[in-house]
């Protein structure tokens, strides 16, 4: 057992939370409150918090701002952008601080922070002055850390709670009620199916409308502009919705804020193509069943008729969300011809005890390929694909590590381990 758990055992959780504070409050001393000349914006949410983060930032540059940004995939100050490795969505007090210190010092008006229900947790929010707060949307997720679905809902409703200036809803979202309770000097919300005449008298809204989902991307009509995204998915729309209000609320016009979105081309390891030919290879992020529903129906749709869709996942280990297991597998059988279990995350957990898990929601068993060694099965995958097939890799997208047994983090890359099992198989077979 590792020091870590050791001191989570022994001291009372009163006393952890009391130190937990305490360093986000000299973050704040040490760097001299930096957030207080930076008009700081906070998204949170279950799903798409870091393509959100992406399209806002392009929006405000667009405008001629200058930005800095921080999230699962990357950091971004000014033009200097860097991977995220630290195998955490929302790091530590004293680095939030120390970054958003170096954002003011190279001239950044806005700082964008990916804020997660885990980092509200140990007070990582505490003492940043964010003048927004939007939630892209709220699914089941790390249910054992916060005891209760209530209670992440109420994690999440923290940032809200603290941020008093612009609150932004998906009006499309169940709980969307719950953070339009929160007082703020000014509320938008957004979606697709909301009714209008519901909030038009309350809030300032933004509805989507004549939306075509295409395989190379999507279209939808806001304001009287068409906006054309380069990124697959309806779930998609819900993120450039959320990153255009951003816009809006800060007196950027329709059409800068469109020319920002057409920008885009990808998102590192979101439904990220690797492969094009002569079958694709996507890698993705999504580890909760609504973002790997999402993901499969969108690669279904782009499926010729003699195309099968070939899924390789696993799930995150260390006894986290266990309940998401079975479901996963039973979305995989709903979806994709050929099913592959392997490796993921496993940390302190044993794989097999994962994979078995994930089993569990499959009825057709001899539509399954467990392999342990997450290498091995993405070049299994790949042998297996005919043209037009498309295989769709999970849970890691552009992750630079893989936590295994012992604390250890072995370097790790979807996507370079599909280019080299696709190089493989070239050199073993010949052009394919």
């Amino acid at each position: 057992m590792f020091l870590k758990e050791i001191i989570k055992r022994v001291i009372p959780k009163r006393i952890l939370r009391g130190y937990h504070y305490l360093l986000a409050f000299l973050g704040s001393l040490i760097y001299r409150q930096p957030s207080k000349s930076l008009t700081v914006i906070g998204v949170t949410g279950t799903n798409g918090k870091s393509t959100t983060v992406k399209m806002i930032s392009q929006i405000l540059e667009e405008a001629g701002f200058k930005t800095a940004y921080t999230s699962s995939i990357e950091f971004k100050i000014g033009r200097s952008v860097w991977q995220n490795k630290f195998k955490m969505t929302m790091p530590g007090r004293f680095f939030l601080q120390s970054f958003l210190r170096k954002a003011k010092k190279a001239g950044c008006q806005y700082a964008i922070i990916e804020v997660t229900s885990e980092g509200i947790k140990l007070f990582r929010h505490k003492f940043i002055d964010f003048d927004i707060a939007l939630i892209t949307n709220l699914r089941p997720e790390h249910i054992e850390s916060h005891g209760s679905y209530e209670n992440y809902k109420k994690a999440k409703g923290e940032l809200f709670k603290s941020t008093k200036k612009i609150h932004i809803i998906n009006l499309d979202e169940k709980e969307s009620e719950y953070f339009l309770s929160f007082p703020a000097q000014e509320k938008w919300g957004y979606g697709i199916n909301f009714d209008s005449a519901k909030y038009r008298k309350k809030i300032k809204i933004l509805q989507a409308k004549d939306i075509q989902i295409q395989n190379q991307g999507v279209e939808f009509s806001v304001k009287g502009e068409k906006i054309k995204l380069s990124l697959k998915g309806k779930f998609n729309i819900y993120n450039a919705l959320a990153a255009i209000c951003v816009g809006l609320s800060q007196g950027i016009d329709i059409k800068t804020i469109k020319k920002g979105l057409k920008k885009i081309e990808k998102v590192p390891g979101r439904l990220e193509e690797v492969i094009s030919a002569p079958f694709k290879v996507y890698v993705d992020y999504a580890h909760t069943p609504d973002a790997l529903e999402e993901v499969y129906t969108t690669l279904k749709k782009e499926l010729s008729q003699k195309g099968r869709l070939i899924c390789v996942f696993g799930s995150c280990g260390g006894g986290r969300d266990k309940w998401k297991r079975p479901l996963m597998g039973k979305i995989a059988e709903k979806h994709c011809d050929k099913i592959i279990l392997t490796n993921e995350d496993p940390y302190d957990e044993d794989p097999k005890d994962i994979i078995e898990d994930i089993a569990k929601g499959i009825e057709k068993k001899d539509n399954i390929i467990k392999i342990i060694e997450r290498k091995k099965a993405i070049l299994e995958a790949l042998k297996k694909s005919k043209p037009n097939d498309i295989v769709i890799i999970t849970g890691k997208g552009s992750e630079p590590w893989m936590c295994v047994k012992g604390n250890k983090k072995i370097p790790w890359d979807d996507r370079e381990i599909v280019k080299e099992a696709f190089q493989k198989l070239n050199q073993t077979y010949g052009k394919i």
